[in-house]
This record gives structure tokens, sequence and C-alpha cells, in this order.
């Protein structure tokens, strides 16, 4: 299976959850691929936001290597499932789609609700590694 995580810059949420998600399926054997990208453009080629890095560290997940990708209109043919984080990257993400089957890709990451962008609070980014992390467990057990 292949899965994209999208967030805004893909810098701080899309890489936690692609780091904690890949994570999680090596240690369960899973054959999946996961990645992340960002409906803007920004930060391509840069690495992770540096407090995204951080936490992720903390709890023994290494997103260092990961750099930051535009989501375009390519990415939906290598996808099987797309997960976005908040209500305005779903529809930009949907916004992209040429196909009933390339829309029903796309869904919201916490299913009803979104992740906040902790790009500019510091007091965000462990509640979101934590929304990311207990999201990723319900993904492996509903996906494999």
């Amino acid at each position: 299976m292949n899965i994209l995580m999208v967030c805004l810059g893909n810098i701080c949420r899309s890489p936690l959850a692609h780091g904690v998600l890949q994570q999680m399926a090596v240690a369960k054997n899973l054959n999946w691929h996961v990645d992340s990208a960002g409906t803007g453009d920004w930060h391509v080629g840069q690495a992770p936001d540096h407090r995204s890095i951080a936490v992720a560290k903390k709890y023994g997940v290494d997103i260092s290597g990961q750099r930051a990708q535009h989501f375009t209109v390519a990415l939906f043919d290598l996808y099987d499932l797309i997960l976005v984080m908040d209500r305005q990257n779903y529809q930009d993400v949907l916004g992209l789609a040429n196909t009933a089957e390339q829309k029903d890709k796309v869904r919201l990451f916490l299913d009803d609700d979104v992740v906040p962008d902790p790009y500019f609070d510091d007091a965000l980014f462990e509640p979101v590694y934590d929304m990311v992390e207990k999201r990723c467990q319900q993904l492996i057990s509903e996906l494999s």
C-alpha cells in the first residue's frame, strides 16, 4: 500500500505522520510505502522543521532525512490513499483531482477533525505528535 500524508508546507505535520506511520509499518512487516507532500511549494527540498525533527527524535522516530515536496496531480497515480491534515489541505488536494477515483483516495487524516498547524506555536508540537501517533496506530489496525 502506498500512503501519502499532506499538509501545507510539508515541514511540520505531514513529515511527522510520514515518519511515524512508516516506522510502525516496518515494525509490523507491512509492505507499505509512506511519503509526504505539501500543498504549498515554499519549502521544496528542505528538511522538516527542526521542532518536528526534535519531537520525533524524542520518541525514537528519525525524520531528518525527509525532504519537502510539492503536491502535484501526478501523485494521485502513485498513492492508494492520500491523508490530509486539515480542511483547507483537503479542498486544495480535491481541487487538483481530475477523476472520481482520484477524489476517492483523499481523506482527512483524523476522519472528522483537523491536525492543528504547530508552525507558529512551539507548544503545539508535542500535542500534534500525540495526535499523529494515536491516529497512525489506528491506521495500522484499520488498513493491515
